[in-house]
């Protein structure tokens, strides 16, 4: 994987998920955690980071916060670019597909995700943008 400036505490994280197999690191905070790998729209190398993640509709939900920035993450650009990915949930690998959630199951999901982190209400009041949900589920 190409190297990419990451704030420690992600790396840390990540290769503690790795290194067990998600065993250590899988619950992060008490919140569960997935591992995303996209691929970089502009580099078209892999980027994997751990993010916090919901279960609904057959399928993982993530929330495209950055932390309330006026910004999207790079991640979900990467995805909104090819929505073909990668996840590690706990021990399980596989290939999924990932899109942005418009439609009426929205709300439920953002309700789903802001109960298991509240601070994402936070960080939508801190920015004009829709804050994405995402939804990726398994290749079948």
């Amino acid at each position: 994987m190409a190297d990419v400036e990451l704030p420690d505490w992600i790396t840390d994280h990540m290769d503690r998920y790795l290194a067990t197999n998600g065993e250590d690191g899988h619950i992060w905070r008490g919140v569960p955690t997935l591992l995303l790998t996209t691929q970089g729209r502009k580099s078209g190398e892999p980027r994997m980071l751990p993010l916090i993640y919901g279960e609904a509709d057959d399928g993982y939900v993530i929330i495209a916060s950055k932390g309330g920035a006026p910004s999207h993450p790079a991640w979900y650009l990467n995805l909104d670019s090819e929505p073909n990915v990668e996840l590690q949930v706990g021990a399980d690998k596989f290939s999924g597909v990932a899109q942005t959630v418009t439609d009426e199951r929205r709300a439920g999901m953002w309700e789903l995700m802001t109960d298991i982190w509240p601070a994402y209400k936070d960080y939508q009041s801190h920015t004009e943008r829709q804050i994405p949900v995402v939804l990726i589920t398994r290749h079948s």
